[in-house]
Formats: C-alpha cells, sequence, structure tokens
C-alpha cells in the first residue's frame, strides 16, 4: 500500500496538468520518471501499477495510462505520443467512409496541427490501435 500510494502521489505530480485540466493534456512520462522521483527500481514501479486504475474526474484510467513514450511537436514541445494516437483516431472516426484517407494525408492532417509524424509513424500507431488501413475502412 504504501508503494502504491508513493507511485500514486508521484503520478499525480508529474501530471498535474492532465488532472486539472483532462486528458488532451497529458505529458510524455516513462517509468523511470516516477522510479526516480520516488527514489525506486523501475520494476517495482511497474508491478505497482500493473492491473490498477485511478477514478478521475475525467474517467477511469489503468495506471499504466499516464506512461507514454515522447513525441515533438513542428515547435520543438515534448508532448505524449498518446495525444497523436487520439487525434488519429479522431480524424479516422469522421473521416469520409466512402473515401477513406491515407497514412500519408493524415501525417499532412497532423503536420496542419502542429504534430510530427510521417506515413509510417502513422502506419505504426494505426496499427497499435488496431485500425485497418484505408482500403480496408472502405464502405459504400
Amino acid at each position: 500500500r504504501t508503494t502504491l500510494k508513493r507511485v500514486m502521489e508521484s503520478i499525480v505530480k508529474l501530471q498535474h496538468d492532465f488532472f486539472v485540466y483532462g486528458p488532451e493534456r497529458i505529458k510524455p512520462m516513462i517509468l523511470k520518471d516516477v522510479a526516480d522521483d520516488i527514489e525506486m527500481d523501475i520494476a517495482t514501479v511497474s508491478r505497482s501499477t500493473k492491473d490498477k486504475y485511478a477514478d478521475t474526474d475525467f474517467g477511469v484510467f489503468e495506471l499504466k495510462y499516464f506512461f507514454s513514450e515522447r513525441s515533438q511537436t513542428a515547435d520543438g514541445d515534448d508532448i505524449s505520443t498518446r495525444v497523436i494516437k487520439d487525434r488519429i483516431r479522431e480524424i479516422i472516426t469522421f473521416e469520409d467512409k466512402r473515401k477513406p484517407l491515407s497514412d500519408q494525408f493524415i501525417s499532412d492532417m497532423l503536420a496542419e496541427d502542429g504534430y510530427t509524424a510521417a506515413r509510417r509513424t502513422v502506419q505504426k500507431y494505426r496499427e497499435q490501435m488496431d485500425i485497418p488501413p484505408a482500403r480496408l475502412r472502405k464502405e459504400l
């Protein structure tokens, strides 16, 4: 319990903007960030967050949700890759299903939003989210 409490306090401290403003403000954070903050081993942090959830003002989230890799915006600011994945999911959700968007077109749309994601990166993130390619998303 003590370990979980320390881990959760560190997550709240490091992800302050998320808990105040919501999921669109999540910051990139890895297990090592929390481990360094509470002076524990990465494996301990990983085990203590496994199959645990946090009830927030914005819904219930698995603790692993708060850990993500970092990417950069066109301005050079660090952002969570989760923000880019959410934007890709949003773009695909609202696309014309008769003419689904290519990964390159999605990459171009992300660039207009200020996110740096090459076509191959869009493809990788789309596959991680189990979203099929454009030709398989096409509906008549």
